[in-house]
């Protein structure tokens, strides 16, 4: 499955602007409002039993290649599915608008889940599939969905593991756009 890229105006949440599935024009429409935007290949074959320390191993070049650009100190390796007892509440946890004071950066391994940005008066609701990396910059709006049934492995770069937190804007806008589900 490829990554897509879903565009909305704020003032039509059910009908996209337009719908993105090359690579190229998801990541340069991304780029243009400064979101970076990546499809990465392992350099060793990994498997789902394969340890945290082999998945970053097999992403070296480029987590070191990222780490040197964003001046990323940490990273990390983030599991979730289905059989997850408290897949509901991690779920709701980021489905509201929201900043961090950090750039969140999220490499799919495996899996998928849904990034929603808002800049100005667009939203930017990007698909991430197997293979993506995103990196969405300090203090801008947006949400994430891992889906109903999630299912993906990441990495994780940090600036500050200890920086990383959800300031809620308040705003209930997330729940006018669709979600993971209602994409697929």
């Amino acid at each position: 499955a490829m990554s897509q890229l879903f565009v909305y105006h704020t003032s039509m949440p059910k009908q996209a602007l337009k719908v993105l599935n090359h690579l190229e024009d998801i990541t340069s429409t991304l780029n243009q409002v400064g979101i970076r935007f990546e499809h990465w290949q392992a350099h060793q074959s990994i498997t789902a039993q394969s340890s945290n320390d082999e998945v970053i191993a097999a992403y070296a070049d480029d987590i070191a290649r990222l780490k040197a650009e964003g001046g990323y100190v940490a990273v990390d390796v983030i599991s979730l599915d289905d059989k997850h007892p408290q897949k509901d509440e991690l779920r709701a946890k980021f489905l509201d608008e929201h900043t961090h004071s950090e750039d969140e950066v999220r490499f799919f391994v495996s899996g998928r889940g849904l990034f929603s940005l808002h800049i100005d008066e667009h939203i930017y609701a990007v698909l991430c599939e197997k293979g993506s990396l995103i990196s969405v910059p300090a203090g801008t709006k947006h949400w994430f969905d891992m889906g109903e049934h999630p299912r993906f492995t990441a990495l994780r770069l940090f600036n500050n593991p200890q920086g990383w937190v959800a300031e809620f804007t308040g705003d209930k806008i997330a729940q006018a756009y669709p979600t993971l589900d209602d994409l697929l």
